[in-house]
């Protein structure tokens, strides 16, 4: 049976009232456009008919009640429905402090937006006919107190309930953290691992026991695609980083079961007090780059002396950047044999060697 329906993407809002943002002097997010760049992204939404709206979590900059109250009473006067879920810059303590909510509090805010039993921080809502939204919380606590990336095991059993009793929908799961690896060995990677599930390989198993092949995602801040056992993840970069993007996005299905997902990628170029935001932006992220780049270097796979690293790191300024913005071609052929390999992996590159450049524009073909 025919199905069509267009919605949108935009990810890590990091909204910020004036009076409260954090002006840390190395932080990446230039959250001074968050308000901005969303009203920005609003106005051309507003125009596209979209059926709906997703925000993969990191909704506010740290879960500050003023934050997290601009944006619901925002998003109740679209005129399409947006459902979110909680990044972990959203709910980042348990209990609450002077600063944010507590975790328990953030269904509260967002009942109209996916939170029907707000005494639960994950759910399952209609979308359209025929089109079923699961939203994940992936923000546990461990007996530490410390904030991690993971599912819980009473979460885990209530999603393959739900999944059990879809019949004949289409299912999209929307969850902060990443579920397929977006970088070289992600999972393992001492820097890049905290930004995946812990338990993402029983999720994409479990995904693809079901025949649930979309998966939508933030935190990364970068723009890509990726793919593992027919799931794939797109994960979307942040309103507040370089390059300041957001999707639009194109569901078919004709009448022989023959699917697909038509994507677009857009970017904010400019708002008042920041009328070259891509240039800018880009600089930004450049300035705060060395330390980044040093971790990168020294940590393991490539465990560089520490001298090495910083005569190469300045000609990698604008790697994260270059990253972030998607379809990344990386090559430094004046790089020792080992690092410049390395580097390469973290480019739109097949395993045929060839570029494959979906992270941006594209058209996934989904199975049957």
């Amino acid at each position: 049976m025919a199905l069509n329906f267009r919605f949108a993407i935009v990810s890590d809002l990091h909204i910020a009232l004036t009076h409260t943002i954090w002006d840390h002097p190395s932080r990446f997010h230039l959250v001074e456009v968050s308000i901005p760049a969303f009203e920005s992204i609003l106005e051309h939404l507003t125009q596209l008919d979209l059926d709906f709206l997703l925000i993969p979590g990191d909704l506010t900059q740290h879960g500050e009640p003023e934050n997290h109250a601009w944006l619901q009473q925002r998003l109740a006067k679209l005129p399409f429905p947006a459902y979110v879920v909680p990044g972990n810059h959203d709910v980042p303590v348990l209990m609450a402090d002077e600063q944010s909510i507590a975790f328990a509090d953030f269904p509260y805010y967002y009942r109209k937006f996916g939170y029907d039993n707000p005494q639960q921080p994950y759910y399952t809502t209609e979308l359209l006919p025929g089109v079923r939204l699961i939203g994940l919380n992936s923000n546990t606590f461990n007996e530490q107190g410390q904030q991690i990336g993971r599912l819980d095991d009473q979460q885990f059993q209530w999603l393959e309930e739900v999944l059990a009793k879809v019949k004949d929908e289409l299912v999209l799961v929307m969850v902060h953290h990443n579920v397929v690896e977006h970088l070289p060995d992600q999972l393992r990677h001492p820097m890049a691992n905290r930004y995946m599930l812990e338990n993402a390989r029983e999720l994409v198993q479990l995904l693809k026991r079901y025949n649930v092949n979309l998966v939508f995602t933030g935190h990364l801040h970068v723009q890509d695609v990726a793919c593992s056992e027919g799931v794939y993840d797109i994960t979307t970069g942040s309103l507040v980083s370089y390059p300041h993007p957001y999707r639009t996005l194109e569901y078919h299905r004709d009448n022989y079961g023959r699917q697909w997902l038509q994507i677009l990628s857009h970017r904010v170029e400019s708002v008042p007090d920041f009328p070259n935001l891509q240039q800018l932006s880009k600089e930004w992220m450049g300035d705060r780059s060395f330390p980044f780049l040093i971790k990168l270097l020294t940590l393991p796979p490539l465990n560089l002396p520490i001298d090495q690293a910083k005569e190469l790191a300045p000609s990698l300024r604008d790697f994260w950047a270059t990253i972030a913005d998607g379809d990344a071609l990386l090559d430094f052929p004046q790089f020792p044999h080992k690092v410049r390999h390395y580097i390469q992996k973290y480019g739109a590159i097949a395993n045929s060697g060839t570029p494959t450049l979906i992270d941006n524009n594209s058209t996934i073909l989904l199975p049957r």
